[in-house]
């Protein structure tokens, strides 16, 4: 079959070096792709936020599965647009995606089926967001309601803190996304990640993992879209994964057909674990980012398998064969990040890597020019590795980020150490 991958970052040559494994895969097209991804699948200039360009691209093209990667795309009902189109895709509907574009939305499903997540207020107005952060006292959580690409949420440790993020969404900082402000509770507890396919009614659990958000060891400093990850997460046993699914997901997507807006596709459910009792965080409608390279890593061919399913609306008869394996990514950004970062620095020693089942640097924000590879983006490359436990996974993962040949980018040395730290 001809696929079509949606996307071009790490998220999106993880999924493209899955799906190839696939002997299902026929020809594989990335729009728009990136330096690493051209390497191995076709790319295409597509505007993949325009649902009738895609549609055009995708008839024209016969493919036969779309695959969309971010979060934009299924905002802006490409989705809906490919179904119409009677083209099969990945990913849900502009309706479910309001799961993620906007916070207050899927704290009213929860609140309608009863699943547990911080305590919250909505504002459309300064002086009401401050007097209720004043009331609430500090640390408290501000977020703009939209999509404001990973940066939208601020965790205030003090009331001082959470009234200048108060003035700073209202103040347009976040664009649209901040016009509405959700205030949470702060929670307490460990962050993990679950993974789940939903086909509008059956769900799979298709994996677990963490990431490290701020941009400096030990987790401290600015946050950022994701530092490294690492998968399965020690934290969300098969304890805890079961109450969440049963008193998160299957609450939240039996809310979602009720209310005539089904979700098809993975839902990232963001949660905050204390004491054995998972709370929500957030949901996104789409794979995580770093999160995703390691799921790849883990699940390799079948990741098409499962994908298909879940499109189909086969999901109930579908199965995942897990390794007793681990992975981990280092994310390898440019100097600066998450602030301000010189583009077009040069990348080099990536040709002399392994690049197998076990070994991959997945490019995240890569070009080439003149022959030579440079750099594009803030977050430019997910080195990842596989082993047997957590600790080979890391130890071939940093054995290949101290090989490449990149003065202008950094990396953090202590992926993993919440997991690791004890073993140490």
């Amino acid at each position: 079959m001809n696929i079509l991958i949606l996307g071009g970052g790490g998220r999106e040559h993880s999924l493209a070096w899955a799906v190839l494994q696939n002997p299902k895969c026929d020809r594989l097209i990335v729009a728009p792709g990136n330096a690493g991804i051209e390497g191995i699948a076709d790319c295409a200039d597509l505007d993949i936020e325009d649902g009738a360009a895609v549609c055009e691209f995708a008839v024209s093209n016969a493919v036969d599965f779309v695959i969309v990667g971010p979060e934009a795309p299924l905002a802006a009902g490409v989705a809906d647009d490919l179904r119409a189109a009677n083209v099969l895709v990945f990913g849900p509907s502009k309706a479910a995606a309001r799961l993620e574009s906007s916070k207050a939305f899927t704290k009213e499903v929860c609140d309608a089926c009863g699943a547990p997540t911080a305590a919250w207020a909505r504002f459309t107005d300064t002086g009401p967001a401050k007097d209720y952060v004043h009331a609430q006292g500090a640390p408290i959580v501000v977020k703009a309601d939209g999509l404001a690409a990973g940066k939208g949420v601020i965790v205030a440790m003090n009331e001082a803190d959470a009234q200048a993020a108060v003035d700073e969404m209202f103040g347009g900082a976040f664009g649209a996304a901040g016009a509405e402000v959700v205030i949470e509770e702060f929670m307490a507890g460990e962050e993990a990640s679950f993974f789940v396919l939903c086909d509008g009614t059956a769900v799979l659990p298709i994996g677990t993992a963490q990431d490290h958000k701020r941009v400096g060891e030990g987790d401290t400093g600015l946050n950022t879209g994701g530092m490294g990850a690492y998968s399965p997460a020690p934290i969300l046993n098969d304890s805890v994964a079961d109450r969440a699914l049963d008193e998160i997901v299957k609450p939240v997507v039996a809310e979602m057909a009720r209310r005539g807006t089904p979700y098809q596709g993975v839902l990232y459910v963001g949660l905050m674990i204390e004491n054995g009792r998972p709370r929500l965080v957030e949901f996104n409608v789409r794979f995580g980012d770093p999160e995703c390279q390691v799921l790849m890593m883990r699940l390799g061919a079948q990741a098409l398998d499962l994908m298909l399913a879940c499109a189909e609306a086969s999901l109930a008869d579908a199965r995942i064969n897990w390794a007793d394996d681990h992975a981990l990514t280092v994310v390898m950004a440019a100097q600066g990040y998450p602030g301000a970062y010189s583009k077009g620095t040069p990348i080099g020693g990536l040709d002399e890597l392994p690049e197998d089942s076990k070994h991959m640097v997945f490019h995240a924000g890569t070009a080439k020019r003149d022959d030579h590879l440079v750099a594009t983006g803030g977050r430019v490359l997910n080195v990842t590795a596989r082993g047997g436990s957590l600790a080979e996974a890391r130890n071939r993962a940093y054995a290949m980020a101290d090989r490449v040949d990149w003065p202008g980018g950094f990396f953090r040395r202590d992926i993993g150490w919440r997991a690791l730290a004890p073993k140490l």
